[in-house]
């Protein structure tokens, strides 16, 4: 059986098993999880070196009902262990096995399609206290953003947002060769594992808000950037207005979110 990439679903599948094999040697157990979810598996490269790890059941999510049967056909120690779903659309309690209510921890790994590695991060941080090690293969720029520390021009919104629940690696890079069909891009493999902290000191809905705002005009300083917020007297009167979005760590960020929001 055969599995034609779908453009229309940003499948570029990978043909060079070292770079799977290296790819699922990433995972660590870090966080002592038992099971993991692979992403997007289409016709199972990374999959069957996730398999071989006796540590951990493997189970994937996969929207493409080709491959979906693909992976019945070829992996039967995958059955019972394969959602034909979108992972962006499936309720998170449904993970990793899909049952409902589920609270154990799990890693995410995957060759995750471009056009939503962003989305697909964003979820996991949703789910950040039952997600303790990530491994992924990104888009080049995409990796590079994520892993980027201050004062960096791809420093970002996802950087300080990750980075303040999560210690990033960026691995290696992988060649556009070593895909069916070759993408038009390089690609990056990132690995996040949890840090310790369970309480960041403020809100995390408006220290999301702070940070987006600082960066979506990431020319000014944040005195003009967070100015929509309506930030206290506080907040104006710290020298973190003066800097730049991309000049502040996670502790800054943190900081500046606690002097910016106004009891109510």
């Amino acid at each position: 059986m055969y599995v034609k990439p779908k453009k229309e679903l940003g499948q570029h599948f990978l043909k060079d098993l070292s770079i799977a094999q290296r790819i699922a040697e990433l995972l660590t157990g870090h966080g002592s999880y038992k099971e993991i979810l692979e992403i997007g598996p289409g016709t199972g490269v990374l999959t069957q070196f996730l398999l071989e790890d006796s540590r951990f059941a493997t189970y994937v999510i996969e929207i493409d009902r080709e491959s979906v049967e693909y992976l019945k056909q070829h992996f039967p120690a995958l059955e019972g262990r394969i959602l034909s779903a979108d992972f962006l659309n499936i309720r998170p309690d449904y993970l990793p096995a899909k049952k409902a209510d589920s609270t154990e921890s799990f890693a995410v790994i995957g060759n995750f399609p471009y056009n939503i590695s962003t989305q697909i991060l964003f979820k996991v941080l949703d789910m950040r206290d039952r997600v303790p090690e990530i491994v992924g293969m990104f888009q080049r720029e995409v990796a590079q953003r994520v892993a980027s520390g201050p004062g960096n021009k791809d420093y970002g919104i996802l950087s300080v947002l990750l980075q303040a629940w999560y210690d990033i690696k960026y691995e290696f890079t992988v060649n556009p060769e070593v895909f069916n069909p070759p993408p038009k891009v390089y690609s990056g493999v990132l690995s996040l594992r949890r840090n310790n902290v369970t309480d960041l000191g403020c809100d995390f809905r408006k220290f999301t808000q702070v940070v987006k705002h600082g960066f979506s005009q990431r020319r000014k300083t944040l005195r003009n950037a967070l100015k929509p917020l309506n930030p206290s007297d506080e907040a104006l009167a710290s020298p973190f207005m003066d800097k730049r979005a991309e000049q502040l760590n996670v502790a800054e960020f943190v900081a500046l979110t606690r002097l910016m929001i106004n009891d109510e």
